[in-house]
């Protein structure tokens, strides 16, 4: 790869939500704040929606890393799952024992049991759900149900939700309306403007061990963040293409050329049309017409006879 041709310790552009490159951008920042202050809050529902490839993972991750450890997390990554399964992963990540799993009604004693001797110990138990927009109606509503346990004082769960925009259209038929009633707080992840971007590309470099100067020019930066959109794992894929190209060339610095063919190899990145040699010829023409029309008219004559002497 092109590690030691730039001086890298690491590949800086990867799709992994690794944590150790966690750029506190004003977005995930604020997704942070909502989450911890939520927490501290004792409320029961959570929610953080963000477009496919704005970083919903890497923060889910980075909220279960930097949580104290009076909190005890369930993190249920792919929760396609039905009622029952789903009941299977909380206990399975609260380390809650039963005689029998498959039987359901056990299964929810032993939970609240665990859930009410955690509370007793003064811990805050936490189920993050990854990917929420996948979780069909029934567990949904299974969710709901198991969020229903508490003392009189407070919740003895909170649940967060990191959903694509979908989550949001199924929590909006009626038949959740309760679940939603009860999300307290949300929070909806945005993309990064150019000045984030620089700021994310240069901050990738630099944890992956870059020394040199500025790799990437303005131009390719302004045409990444056309590409991308703004969303970092697009823009992931394109700054490692271009790291690429760079290195098949031998240079140095990214530059428009390198990113117009990283964008035209990636499918989900697109730029404006390069309009203005047409714009150009267009105005041509038209000066032309208006000039033929002036002459015709004897407007054109009139003017040169006054300028010149």
């Amino acid at each position: 790869m092109y590690q030691a041709h730039f001086g890298l310790r690491e590949l800086p552009f990867t799709l992994t939500p690794n944590t150790s490159f966690y750029c506190d951008l004003e977005g995930h920042r604020s997704a942070l704040q909502v989450l911890t202050t939520a927490l501290d809050t004792g409320e029961g529902f959570i929610k953080v929606v963000g477009e496919v490839g704005t970083g919903k993972t890497l923060l889910c991750r980075k909220l279960l890393n930097e949580l104290p450890d009076n909190y005890v997390t369930a993190y249920i990554p792919n929760p396609h799952v039905t009622p029952d399964e789903l009941r299977g992963q909380i206990a399975r990540e609260l380390q809650v024992e039963v005689d029998d799993p498959h039987n359901q009604q056990l299964l929810t004693q032993a939970i609240q049991h665990k859930l009410v001797q955690l509370n007793k110990d003064d811990k805050v138990v936490v189920i993050v759900l990854d990917e929420a927009q996948a979780l069909p109606s029934e567990s949904l509503e299974a969710l709901r149900l198991i969020s229903n346990l508490e003392t009189e004082t407070r919740k003895l769960l909170h649940i967060v939700l990191f959903g694509q925009p979908e989550l949001n259209e199924k929590l909006a038929q009626r038949e959740h309306r309760q679940l939603r009633q009860r999300i307290a707080f949300s929070y909806n992840l945005q993309a990064m403007n150019m000045q984030e971007l620089a700021r994310y590309i240069s901050h990738r470099l630099h944890i992956a061990g870059y020394k040199g100067p500025p790799m990437f020019s303005a131009s390719s930066v302004r045409l990444l963040h056309q590409a991308s959109r703004g969303i970092p794992r697009l823009a992931n894929v394109l700054c490692h293409k271009v790291l690429l190209l760079c290195y098949g060339e031998g240079s140095y610095i990214v530059g428009p050329k390198q990113v117009r063919a990283a964008v035209a190899d990636t499918e989900d990145a697109t730029l404006p049309a390069r309009l203005w040699p047409w714009f150009s010829l267009a105005t041509i023409v038209a000066v032309a017409a208006l000039m033929g029309f002036a002459w015709q008219q004897g407007w054109l004559q009139t003017v040169i006879a006054r300028l010149v002497p």
